[in-house]
C-alpha cells in the first residue's frame, strides 16, 4: 500500500457546534467545582473575595479562551498548545511542551478526575467510614479503561457519553443552586455578615487563584481537535461564546449556594464540600450529591481523554513521537494506539503515585506553557501579519492574560522557590531527548528497522492507518 494513495485517510469533520459546547462546558465542569471551593476560601478566609475570586476566575479563563480561539482559526489543525508553540517558536519549544504534557500533565488530569469518580462513586457504599484506598484506585482504574474503550470504538460514541453526562453534570449543579437559593430563603444570611474579613497576602491570593482556575481548567480543550470540528472557523468562537459564559455563571451560583448554607469553618474543614452541603440541606436524599459528582467526573475524564490522544497524534504527525501514534482505525476513525498510550501512563499514575500531589508540582508548568501561548499569538503578530485571521482579539487582550499568568505563577515562587525550580528541571530534561530522537536524522539501520516493525505490528493489530490532515 502506497502511503500518500491508500495507507492514508481523510479525517472527518464530525463534531459539530453543540458538541464543541458540550467540550468546553462538560472538560471544564468536573471535579473542580466540587473540590476546589473549600480551596478557595481556606486562602482568602473571606466569603466576598471569594466570590470575586470565582468571576474573576471565568473571566481570565474567557480571555484566555478568546486568545486561543485566534490561535485556532490561525491554525486549524489539531494539537492545541503544541501545535501554536510549534508554529510560533520552533519545533524545540513545541517538543518540550508536548514531552510535558505526554508524561505529566494529561496522565496526571486523567488520573485525578478518574481518582474522584472513584471517591464519590463508592461514597454511598461507605457513608460512615474510610474507602479503602485499593478499591479507590480500581474503581479509577476501571473508568479510565472503560472510556478509553469507548473513545476507540466510536467518536460519535464518545461525543454521545460527553453530551449525556454534560446534561447530567448540569442538573447536579442547578440543583445545589435552587437548593441554595431555597436556604437563603427559610434561614438567615448570617454567612455572608462581615463578608470582606479575610487574609489578602499576595501569595495566598495567587493560591486562591490557582484553585480557581483547577476548576475552569479545560476552556482550552476544543482547540485540542478543531481538525474534526465542522467549521472550525465559525463554530469554534461560538462555541467559546456560548460555553464559557455557561460556565462562570453556574460556577458563582453555586459557590454563593455553598456560602448561603455553610459556614466558614464548615467550608475549610471539608474536603469535599459538596457532600457537606448535601449532607446538611438534603436531608435523607444527600447520597444523591456523591452520584451527581461521580457523573460529572465520569464526564471530564471522557474529555480528557478524547483531546489527550489528539494531541499526542498531532506530535507524531510532526515526527516528536513514534510514528504508531498517528494511526487512525480505517473505519472508525479513532488514534487507538494514543489513547492506548494515554490510558496506560494515567493507569501508573494511579497505581503508583498520588496523583492529586502531583498536580501541584506541574500546575506551574502548565500556565507557563498558557502564558508561552498567548505570547506566540503576540509574537506571531509580528512574524506572520499577513495570515488570515478571521478571528482577530483586540491586543490588548492577550497582553493583560500573558501578565496575569505570570504573576499569578511567578509570585509564589518568591517565598517557595523549589516548585518552579522542578518544574524548569523536568521540562529541559526533554532536550536532550529531542536531539536524540528527533533532530538526529540519521539514526542507525537497526534503529529504524525496529521503528518500522512496531509501526507495521499497530497497523495490524488496530486496523489502523495513516490520516491525511491536508486534505480537509
Amino acid at each position: 500500500m502506497g502511503e500518500d494513495s491508500n495507507n492514508k485517510v481523510v479525517l472527518e469533520r464530525k463534531i459539530t457546534l453543540w458538541n464543541g459546547v458540550g467540550i468546553i462546558v462538560g472538560s471544564i465542569i468536573g471535579s473542580g467545582i466540587f473540590l476546589s471551593p473549600a480551596g478557595v476560601y481556606t486562602y482568602t478566609e473571606s466569603v466576598g473575595f471569594s466570590l470575586v475570586v470565582w468571576c474573576l476566575s471565568g473571566v481570565l479563563s474567557t480571555l484566555g479562551a478568546l486568545c486561543y480561539a485566534e490561535l485556532g482559526v490561525l491554525i486549524t489543525r489539531s494539537g492545541g498548545d503544541y501545535a501554536y508553540l510549534l508554529e510560533a517558536f520552533g519545533p524545540l519549544v513545541g517538543f518540550l511542551r508536548l514531552w510535558i504534557a505526554l508524561f505529566i500533565i494529561r496522565p496526571t488530569t486523567q488520573a485525578i478526575v478518574a481518582l474522584t469518580f472513584a471517591e464519590y462513586a463508592a461514597k454511598p457504599f461507605f457513608p460512615n467510614c474510610v474507602i479503602p484506598q485499593d478499591l479507590i484506585k480500581l474503581l479509577g482504574a476501571i473508568c479510565l479503561c472503560l472510556l478509553t474503550a469507548i473513545n476507540c470504538i466510536s467518536t460519535k460514541l464518545s461525543m454521545k457519553v460527553q453530551d449525556i453526562f454534560t446534561a447530567g453534570k448540569l442538573i447536579a449543579l442547578i440543583s445545589i443552586i435552587a437548593m441554595g437559593v431555597y436556604g437563603m430563603i427559610i434561614s438567615d444570611t448570617n454567612n455572608f455578615d462581615d463578608a470582606w474579613s479575610g487574609d489578602y497576602d499576595a501569595k495566598k491570593i495567587c493560591y486562591a487563584f490557582m484553585q480557581g482556575l483547577f476548576a475552569f481548567g479545560g476552556w482550552n480543550y476544543l482547540n485540542f481537535v478543531t481538525g474534526e470540528l465542522q467549521d472550525p472557523y465559525k463554530n469554534l468562537p461560538r462555541a467559546i461564546y456560548i460555553g464559557m459564559p455557561i460556565v462562570t455563571i453556574i460556577y458563582c451560583l453555586t459557590n454563593l449556594a455553598y456560602f448561603a448554607v455553610l459556614t466558614g469553618a464548615e467550608m475549610k474543614a471539608s474536603i469535599a464540600v459538596a457532600v457537606t452541603f448535601g449532607n446538611k440541606i438534603f436531608g435523607s436524599l444527600a447520597w444523591l450529591i456523591p452520584i451527581f459528582v461521580a457523573l460529572s467526573t465520569f464526564g471530564g475524564v471522557n474529555g480528557v481523554i478524547f483531546t489527550s490522544a489528539r494531541l499526542f497524534a498531532t506530535g507524531a504527525n510532526e515526527g516528536h513521537l513514534p510514528s504508531f501514534f498517528a494511526l487512525f482505525h480505517v473505519t472508525k476513525q479513532t488514534p487507538i494506539p494514543s489513547l492506548i498510550f494515554s490510558c496506560l501512563v494515567s493507569l501508573i499514575m494511579i497505581m503508583f503515585g498520588n496523583a492529586f500531589e502531583l498536580v501541584n508540582y506541574f500546575s506551574q508548568a502548565l500556565w507557563l506553557s498558557i502564558a508561552a501561548c498567548v505570547g506566540g499569538l503576540i509574537w506571531m503578530r509580528k512574524t506572520k501579519p499577513d495570515a488570515p485571521r478571521p478571528i482577530k482579539v483586540n491586543i490588548i487582550i492577550p497582553w493583560i492574560f500573558l501578565i496575569i499568568c505570570l504573576g499569578l505563577v511567578l509570585t509564589p515562587s518568591f517565598t517557595e522557590p523549589m516548585n518552579l525550580a522542578i518544574n524548569i528541571l523536568i521540562t529541559l530534561s526533554g532536550v536532550p531527548f529531542y536531539f536524540l530522537c528527533v533532530k538526529w536524522k540519521n539514526k542507525p539501520a537497526a534503529y529504524k528497522k525496529v521503528s518500522k516493525s512496531v509501526e507495521k505490528f499497530c497497523q495490524i493489530l488496530f486496523s489502523s492507518v495513516f490520516i491525511d490532515e491536508e486534505s480537509h
